[in-house]
């Protein structure tokens, strides 16, 4: 296994070096984009059997992107939060004591001239796999993986092509065998008369998960089976089919998405997960506004649990339910939104999981 790893990061960086000087060449850096947003947040959880919640939250992010030549960009961003890997929120607590930020970007981008459609990412960056209508039942969209990513897309008049391939480190190990994220993902965008329709599949294979401490924090499984030492019971090869249909002519504001996610390695039982929903309209223009609405199913064992939305069941696997939201553009580059779950945290032992956001955004 190591051998085969080894080989393949070595044939990755030689195809991104190779090259030659033309595309990593020295030159006056040009083309530098600054961008930064704040989100300012009321959130209310009622969870049974406990007392309901109130706090006020923020999210601040920073970022620049340098196009160093034709080929190469760079990314930078740092964020606030507590350094979890599917939240930058930050709670106001602690006597206003100061808050925490941290690199949540930090990247190359290379696309080669000579491949148009190609691109080779490394280092800490957006998610490159797609979801249907940026949902969230593999992963939260806050997380930023860590590793190299390889995109492929072509576009025609009526289909498109793409593909996406990961490989990410979740954990260096000293004395054990590394956690890697091996994933491969291709679809199509295929356009008609009556519509648009992106339809797809995903592998995600996560390396030595089975018999390893739960990632990220080990003393938390995220509604993941583990033993009496707090270790991964399965492992989680997931199978994923999606689609996105978005209908023109009088529902030309009407999405509907649906995502299917099995765990097929040996011996899982509660290994499925799916969610299936709407969106309606687009918050753009001052005045304009959309709305969502989407059913989720987590089984315990179907996906990673610490990866994937951090709010719905209040982060995790095992369980389901509703999520609506109502986004209003207030003004230019400001927008609220208002966020129910309605949620059930258990699939066998259930207890009700409701949780509000209040959200004010705003983009520079």
């Amino acid at each position: 296994m190591v051998s085969k790893r080894l080989l393949f990061t070595v044939i990755v960086i030689m195809s991104i070096f190779g090259t030659g000087n033309r595309a990593f060449s020295q030159q006056a850096v040009s083309g530098i984009t600054l961008g930064a947003d704040l989100r300012y947040r009321h959130e209310l959880i009622d969870v049974e059997g406990k007392e309901q919640r109130n706090r006020e939250r923020m999210r601040a992010r920073l970022n620049f992107n340098a196009k160093l030549n034709n080929e190469v960009n760079l990314g930078f961003q740092i964020a606030s939060g507590t350094g979890s890997p599917v939240s930058t929120n930050q709670t106001f607590d602690d006597g206003f004591s100061s808050k925490q930020a941290y690199i949540d970007h930090a990247f190359f981008e290379w696309k080669p001239g000579i491949v148009p459609g190609v691109s080779v990412s490394g280092g800490k960056f957006k998610n490159p796999f797609f979801s249907p209508a940026k949902t969230q039942l593999l992963w939260d969209s806050d997380l930023t993986p860590e590793g190299l990513a390889f995109k492929y897309s072509k576009s025609g008049s009526a289909l498109g092509l793409f593909f996406n391939t990961s490989y990410f480190w979740i954990d260096e190990r000293k004395e054990q065998g590394d956690a890697l994220l091996l994933g491969s993902q291709v679809g199509i965008d295929y356009s008609s008369p009556v519509g648009g329709l992106i339809i797809g599949a995903g592998y995600f294979d996560y390396q030595n998960a089975k018999n390893y401490p739960a990632f990220f924090d080990a003393g938390d499984s995220a509604g993941n089976s583990v033993d009496s030492a707090g270790k991964y019971i399965y492992d989680y090869d997931d199978l994923e089919i999606f689609a996105e249909l978005s209908p023109v002519g009088a529902l030309d504001k009407l999405t509907l998405f649906v995502d299917y996610v099995s765990n097929i390695a040996d011996d899982v039982e509660d290994n499925r997960s799916w969610l299936a929903g709407f969106t309606f309209g687009k918050a753009k223009d001052p005045g304009s506004f959309d709305v969502r609405y989407s059913y989720r199913y987590i089984e315990k064992d179907a996906i990673i649990g610490a990866f994937t939305d951090s709010d719905f069941l209040g982060g995790g696997a095992d369980g389901q339910g509703h999520k609506f939201d109502f986004n209003y553009q207030v003004a230019a580059k400001t927008n609220a939104t208002i966020t129910v779950f309605i949620n059930q945290s258990g699939i066998d032992n259930s207890k009700d999981y409701n949780r509000i956001h209040l959200d004010f955004n705003f983009k520079l």
